[in-house]
């Protein structure tokens, strides 16, 4: 009989952010895939979760995905999660999906965590239509995005490090004008979470002024 592969969002903040069917799942599942064991330890911990991990990565997933894919086919049943929200949304999942989907094993993603929806319903920007391109290029192709993105008349929607948030902001204004309306959005559901909005211009100041901490998900206004 052939396993199935099991999509599991975890709390991108509070913990107690997870569905009840999550946690019985990764109860139940044959091993639990994190892209990191330690990270996911604590969340497994606080539930009394006992099934064991394995690590799956970005660095690691092209060589893994093979002999997984054959233990699914097995009879396995095995749960994927990231580091905090939804696996295969800028985090490792995509290539384990389609190698099962190819081998005709069964993938079904619970619903849960996602960073960005929260991000962009607080934002206070249109929400019907919007695009998520995650995390920009960090070099090759960078300007070529940012170029498409002065074009796009959705709502745009980008993750960011804290480390990279302030040089976003300027090249967005550079492209998109510093006017345009935006919301940055940090620590979503944990203990300091906030969102600040106002034009790109007003961010850049406000992020320059107060050194950028967590994780940012930057939403801006469509042209």
């Amino acid at each position: 009989m052939m396993g199935k592969l099991y999509l599991i969002p975890t709390p991108v903040g509070n913990l107690e952010d997870i569905t009840i069917r999550a946690i019985n799942l990764l109860k139940e599942c044959d091993l639990v895939l994190a892209e990191d064991t330690r990270t996911s330890g604590f969340l497994l911990k606080h539930y009394e979760i006992g099934t064991r991990m394995q690590s799956h990565h970005k660095f690691n997933e092209h060589q893994s995905v093979p002999h997984l894919v054959d233990r699914l086919k097995a009879g396995e049943k095995m749960a994927l999660i990231s580091d905090a929200g939804t696996p295969s949304i800028s985090d490792p999942g995509f290539l384990l999906v389609r190698a099962c989907i190819e081998a005709g094993v069964d993938v079904e993603c619970l619903p849960g965590a996602t960073a960005f929806v929260p991000a962009l319903v607080e934002s206070g920007l249109p929400s019907d239509r919007f695009c998520f391109e995650g995390f920009l290029p960090p070099k090759k192709g960078r300007q070529t995005r940012l170029k498409q993105l002065a074009e796009e008349h959705r709502t745009m929607i980008l993750y960011e490090s804290p480390y990279r948030v302030v040089k976003t902001l300027s090249q967005l204004a550079e492209h998109l004008g510093g006017e345009r309306q935006a919301s940055v959005s940090r620590e979503i559901s944990k203990l300091y979470a906030e969102t600040v909005r106002g034009t790109l211009e007003s961010l850049i100041t406000r992020f320059t002024e107060q050194e950028p901490r967590g994780e940012f998900v930057i939403v801006v206004a469509g042209r």
